[in-house]
Parts: structure tokens; C-alpha cells; sequence
């Protein structure tokens, strides 16, 4: 199973009102293990940066000025999310975001139940609780100390750590759930052919006759109240 662990930085919080993405990074997994592959991109939004979004990213208008605009990556991106489900931290943020880049494109719109929502699962999990990036950073041990500011690729990285753990740690369908089948060949299940069969011949004694006899010896000295001789 392929899955993308994606995140995105912004000029602010709501497309319709003239916001872009300035950046995009992204994780590979594949069976719930990190492939080494990820993807990452900064895009030039074409507008300025309001200092609110610079003082949450530090992506200034100068840096971002000689990155491609969207249109020139959207291909490329579609092409490595292709259709592995996108684990998201709150998936609605960057779902509208990628979605309203993509429609002004004329290109296809990424599917709303495509995306699984770590922040939905934290809260399901753990109600109550602070359920940021961060906070979830501090439940699980995870190192989050190179975060000073929010960058989609680290921010991706991170969030690949947490979602493993909200979903039961790195393997999360280890053999303890397995379902184990008979074989067809021995009439016997996975489970019965791993244990270990009775030797064909014991194993000899592991101390010599002088040992055992030095041994006797001790215990007669300690006279009839010994232990030993009580349960020998």
C-alpha cells in the first residue's frame, strides 16, 4: 500500500481570497515503512508575502521569486502523488489549497476521501488532548528540535513519524494479528509448523560425575535438615 505523507505552506489561510502555496513536501511510504523517496518543491505564488505567513515559514518574496509558478509543477506532482492515499495533518487546509491551484489549471481535482487525516485521528484517539504537530511531537518522543520554523518537507518527515505512531508504531500489522492459514501441504497451520519439535534424543547431562559427586557430598555434610534433601 502507497501512501504520501504531504504538507504545504501558504501565503495565508484562504485561496478564494487570493492565497497560494509556496512550497509543497512530501513523504513516500509504502506499507506503512518510508521509501527514501519524497518530493519537494517551492513555487513562486505571484503575489506578496503578507508578514504573518513569512514569520510562520520565513519564505520572503525575494527567495521566491525565480521558483516556478504552480502551473509549471502541477504535472509533476500529480504524477508522483498519483492515487496513494495523502496523509495530511489537517487534511482540509491543504485539500482546499492544492484542489483551487489545481482547478485554476483546469486539471483534475484530487478526491476529498483520497486524503487521511492525522489531526482527526490524534482527536479520536487522544480527546481532550492538544493535538498539533508539536504536541504530538512530545506524546510520542519524536526529536522536532530542527523545527524553528514550518517547512513542508520537514514538517512532512515529522508528520510520517507521528502518523506510524498513531496507527501503532512502525509495523503495525506485526504477526500478532496475522490470520494463519493451514498448509495445504502438511495439513498443518503456520502456527503449529514454526514451534520447536521434541529432540529425537535428550541432551546429555551438563555436569561431569566428579561435579555431581562433590555436590552429594556438600548436601550430606549439611546434615538431614537440608533443603536439598527435601526436594531431591
Amino acid at each position: 500500500m502507497r501512501e504520501i505523507v504531504l504538507d504545504t505552506e501558504t501565503t495565508g489561510f484562504e485561496p478564494e481570497q487570493g492565497d497560494r502555496i509556496v512550497e509543497i513536501g512530501a513523504v513516500e511510504l509504502y506499507n506503512h515503512m518510508p521509501t527514501g523517496k519524497t518530493y519537494h518543491q517551492y513555487i513562486n505564488p505571484q503575489r506578496g508575502m503578507p508578514q504573518e505567513a513569512f514569520e510562520v515559514h520565513g519564505l520572503g518574496e525575494e527567495f521566491l521569486r525565480d521558483k516556478p509558478v504552480f502551473g509549471e509543477i502541477a504535472r509533476g506532482f500529480l504524477d508522483f502523488v498519483s492515487d496513494a492515499k495523502l496523509v495530511i495533518h489537517n487534511a482540509a487546509f491543504d485539500m482546499k489549497f492544492l484542489n483551487a491551484e489545481l482547478g485554476w489549471l483546469n486539471l483534475p481535482k484530487l478526491p476529498w476521501d483520497q486524503a487521511i487525516d492525522t489531526l482527526a485521528i490524534a482527536r479520536a484517539k487522544f480527546p481532550g488532548s492538544p493535538a498539533s504537530l508539536d504536541a504530538l511531537c512530545r506524546r510520542f518522543n519524536i526529536d522536532n528540535s530542527a523545527r524553528t520554523l514550518h517547512g513542508a518537507l520537514l514538517d512532512s518527515e515529522i508528520l510520517a513519524e507521528v502518523y506510524l505512531e498513531l496507527i501503532g508504531g512502525r509495523q503495525p500489522d506485526f504477526s500478532l494479528n496475522v490470520v494463519h492459514e493451514r498448509s495445504e501441504r502438511t495439513g498443518q497451520s503456520d502456527q503449529e509448523a514454526w514451534r520447536p519439535k521434541p529432540r529425537s534424543r535428550p541432551l546429555g547431562p551438563r555436569i561431569t560425575r566428579e561435579e555431581a559427586a562433590a555436590h552429594a557430598a556438600f548436601v550430606e555434610a549439611m546434615g538431614d535438615a537440608a533443603i536439598w534433601k527435601k526436594i531431591s
